[in-house]
């Protein structure tokens, strides 16, 4: 609330930012609690803190004496910008951007990239790959670290086949298979299915499953009983310390399992924090099939049987020291494309000449994945060095030169300017235009829309381009609209369209139908009655939201429509300019443009 108060009371500390529910930050705290006394009133204000969970200290200090809130440059060039920049003789838009604030705190990150790079080049050389050997030593374990990694992108390819609903659903569709999981890039191990279940709605035919199919999540789930270890373990914080006995003794009774509260169970885990939890995955998450089927109990929730499953797949694991048989994929799975045959073939290659290289016939195991752990290291190092210093060099570069490009190229395009560069009618009209697109603004101006429109109709459709809440009807946000304002909107649609073609056609990042999307004609009828004479309360129930969104909208149409007469009169077409010089009339009046609402 932008006034001044006695006293402040916050009955939360947390707030929904759009993303998650988090801690106000040290500069929302100062900004809200200076609201606390009045000049010439208060001789000191006061702050009350509502408190309905605990805090931690580092938090509450965080809050009352943190840094304030970084500033960030939020510099974007408009269409706008850049034609008034382009109509002033010698000015050249390059130099602005060189000189901008984005521009320096670009290149202002730019050393510390360099010292992180430097840092990781000195890491990098101080690991020995074979200590005490020659640069060929060195070669022979970059030799074979380049098969080892080509065979398990080759394997992983075959894996993706395998995984094809077709190939293998009659495997995974009955509980009891192992199979080896990875959710979100962590390993849990090997699994026990306990169900398949497709997603409803997806097996009917028609709209309803095309629906069906079309909603986020896959088409096919298994429920997996995987180990794993709950991360608040991880937790050695003295209040988690404290609720550790606790957590112990309730380990047994939580059943269910997701990646975001359990990682997968380690070597060096404690038996005792480690427990079987059902996880709900797709077939995309499977890294291995095994030949191997466990009988399962028909219910999996009470600790006792789950118990019993993780002891069953511990004795399958020491029965195959070394390794589960897995899924023929040729023989079981009955995968015949050429292109997996190829895989296959090449896989197979691969492991011959892994098994026949020197690491393999001359060096013992352990010795070997030391070797190829400390080459891998040291490679992604020099990965990361070489990455940072692309990106500091980037840095250095002008910001923006691309987007700048190309912008010019839909200028031209469009006729805002000529092949020289030299602004045009269309370009001195979209100068005036700065509270809306002003590229679909000048299209609807010079494809004579509003020639054949009243006033009425003229700042109703205005409206559509300021008015950004989110669209309730998904089909057709036009529905139920009277025919004097759907048809002026559909042909709105049409320009803007235009405007996005020729965008995506300069190669801008613009999703054409999301930038189509954002032109809402929820506020039309509205403004059309406002503009008619009718009462704000009356108005209100014309549209879907708050009192305080309506009032913003209409000053900000009232502006863009200011804007478009001015544009009118320079470009010397005086009737648009009395037009909506009249627009501006009908909207500026009662209680949507007072100066206060507590006069």
């Amino acid at each position: 609330i932008n006034m001044p108060a006695k006293t402040v009371v916050f009955t939360n500390t947390r707030k929904w930012d759009g993303k998650e529910i988090r801690w106000v930050t040290s500069g929302e705290y100062i900004q809200m609690s200076g609201r606390a006394g009045r000049r010439g009133k208060d001789d000191r204000g006061v702050v009350i803190q509502m408190m309905d969970e605990k805090m931690e200290p580092a938090v509450c200090k965080g809050i009352l004496y943190g840094d304030p809130d970084p500033l960030n440059s939020s510099y974007k060039i408009s269409y706008n910008m850049l034609l008034n920049m382009l109509r002033v003789e010698d000015v050249d838009p390059e130099y602005l951007l060189r000189a901008s604030f984005h521009q320096y705190q670009q290149e202002s990150e730019a050393p510390g990239l360099e010292a992180q790079a430097d840092q990781a080049e000195a890491e990098a050389n101080a690991i020995e790959v074979v200590p005490g050997g020659k640069e060929e030593d060195v070669a022979a374990v970059g030799e074979y670290y380049g098969m080892d990694k080509q065979l398990l992108l080759i394997q992983r390819k075959m894996m993706k086949i395998q995984r094809r609903p077709e190939h293998i659903l009659p495997f995974v569709q009955a509980g009891g298979r192992l199979i080896d999981v990875t959710i979100d890039g962590e390993n849990y191990g090997w699994g026990v299915i306990v169900r398949y279940r497709r997603k409803a709605g997806t097996g009917t035919a028609g709209s309803a499953g095309k629906m069906a199919k079309n909603t986020e999540g896959p088409v096919h789930n298994l429920d997996v009983l995987l180990p794993c270890v709950d991360r608040n373990f991880d937790d050695t914080s003295p209040i988690a310390e404290a609720r550790r006995e606790e957590d112990l003794a309730n380990l047994g009774l939580l059943w269910r399992g997701t990646a975001r509260h359990c990682r997968p169970a380690t070597p060096s885990d404690s038996p005792k924090i480690i427990s079987m939890r059902e996880f709900t995955v797709g077939l995309d998450s499977i890294d291995r099939i095994s030949a191997v089927r466990l009988y399962i109990p028909q219910d999996t929730h009470p600790p006792e049987n789950r118990k019993n499953v993780l002891s069953s797949v511990k004795t399958v694991l020491q029965r195959f020291p070394d390794g589960i048989p897995l899924l023929d994929p040729v023989k079981d799975l009955k995968i015949k494309a050429s292109d997996f045959t190829k895989l296959l073939e090449r896989a197979c290659e691969l492991k011959d000449r892994l098994a026949t290289h020197k690491l393999a016939t001359e060096i013992d195991e352990k010795e070997r994945i030391q070797r190829v752990s400390a080459y891998e290291r040291k490679n992604d190092l020099l990965d990361q060095a070489r990455a940072l210093r692309r990106e500091a060099r980037s840095c250095q570069t002008m910001v923006m030169k691309d987007e700048l490009r190309k912008m010019k190229r839909v200028l031209k395009e469009l006729g805002h300017v000529d092949a020289q560069g030299v602004i045009q009618t269309k370009g001195r009209t979209a100068c005036e235009i700065n509270t809306a697109n002003e590229l679909v603004v000048v299209e609807l101006v010079f494809a004579g829309i509003f020639n054949d429109l009243t006033v009425e109709q003229s700042v109703a459709l205005l409206s559509c381009l300021i008015f950004d809440e989110r669209n309730k009807d998904e089909d057709d946000p036009a529905q139920g609209l009277k025919s004097h304002l759907s048809g002026p909107y559909y042909k709105l649609i049409e320009l803007a369209r235009t405007v996005a073609k020729v965008a995506i056609s300069c190669k801008i990042e613009l999703n054409e139908d999301e930038f189509v999307d954002k032109f809402n004609p929820g506020l039309m009828e509205a403004v059309y009655a406002w503009c008619k004479g009718v009462k704000f309360v009356e108005v209100q129930k014309l549209t879907g939201t708050f009192e305080g969104s309506t009032i913003r909208a209409l000053r900000r149409l009232e502006e863009l429509v200011r804007q478009l007469a001015s544009a009118s009169k320079a470009i010397g077409n005086l009737e648009l300019q009395a037009k909506f010089e009249k627009g501006s009339e009908l909207l500026k009046r009662d209680i949507v443009f007072c100066s206060s609402l507590y006069l």
